[in-house]
């Protein structure tokens, strides 16, 4: 009986065995195919990697091949740049010297034309000193019109006047005084002469012998027609600005308010409303008090 039932547990197992076999086959195929797949993706990989480094390696190769070009190209230009750079520094050193020289040049020139200047001005009074002397004396007649004296011989109004204003403009103030005042003793009665006592003036203004101007600019106003006078209004002025500065306040204001009602639209009352304004006093003069009527 035992052998029996051997054998229908044999008979049980059989079909168990079999389907466990079956499984266990199929199981070795799809290990196989996976490892096929996993051979054929490795030489996928190596073959890519092959290519992946041939890549790089070019790369690599490139870049160096662009570095000692590089390197090749900045020696290059830093040796044009020393050769050009010295010809531009030996260039900029001459300009300067030149510009240094050039200078030197026009101070000479204009110290020369000074000197020229100066030269002209003696050469030019020296001949109306030799004039002076030269010329024989001459009684003076009787005067007539103002004049004191007869002028020396062969100085005309013309000559005597420019020399004096060119005196007075280059700063020869000594010399323009003596001239100015020679005009107006033997041209006194010419138009010019208003101009010539003006400028005396000025010029003793300038000096700062406030006491001398301030007689000028009074002959100015004093001693000579309106109608020839054409530095009335400039005498006014600056014998307003002469009283001034000589503290005479009150004096300086009834100058420059006599300039604004004479001329009310020129530069000059313009001026003297501005030397009011410092002074602290009005272009009009201030109206008089009426007395009041004892009740």
């Amino acid at each position: 009986m035992n052998w029996m039932r051997v054998a229908f547990v044999v008979f049980l197992l059989a079909p168990l065995s079999f389907g466990q076999k079956r499984e266990y086959v199929e199981l070795q195929r799809d290990v196989a195919a996976l490892q096929d797949q996993v051979r054929s993706l490795e030489r996928s990989f190596n073959e890519r990697m092959g290519s992946v480094t041939t890549l790089v390696q070019q790369s690599t190769d490139s870049i160096n091949k662009l570095n000692t070009a590089m390197a090749v190209l900045d020696s290059s230009l830093r040796e044009r740049e020393s050769k050009l750079s010295a010809p531009l520094t030996s260039v900029g050193a001459k300009v300067e010297q030149m510009s240094s020289e050039f200078q030197a040049v026009r101070v000479s020139i204009e110290d020369l034309s000074a000197r020229l200047g100066k030269l002209e001005r003696g050469l030019v009074d020296l001949g109306n000193v030799i004039k002076t002397i030269t010329a024989p004396p001459v009684p003076p007649p009787p005067a007539a019109g103002g004049g004191t004296s007869a002028p020396p011989q062969g100085l005309s109004a013309e000559t005597l006047y420019a020399n004096a204003m060119r005196d007075k403009d280059g700063g020869n103030a000594d010399m323009a005084l003596q001239e100015f005042a020679d005009y107006l003793k033997y041209y006194r009665d010419t138009d010019t002469a208003p101009n010539a006592q003006y400028y005396l003036g000025e010029i003793s203004y300038n000096r700062k012998d406030y006491d001398g101007a301030l007689k000028a600019f009074d002959a100015v106003l004093e001693q000579f027609p309106e109608s020839k006078n054409t530095k009335l209004l400039d005498a006014m002025f600056m014998k307003g600005r002469t009283l001034m500065l000589m503290g005479d306040k009150a004096g300086a204001t009834s100058e420059f308010r006599a300039v604004i009602k004479r001329a009310p639209n020129s530069d000059l009352a313009t001026k003297a409303k501005a030397q009011l304004a410092s002074l602290g006093s009005s272009a009009a003069a201030p109206a008089k008090k009426s007395a009041r009527k004892a009740r």
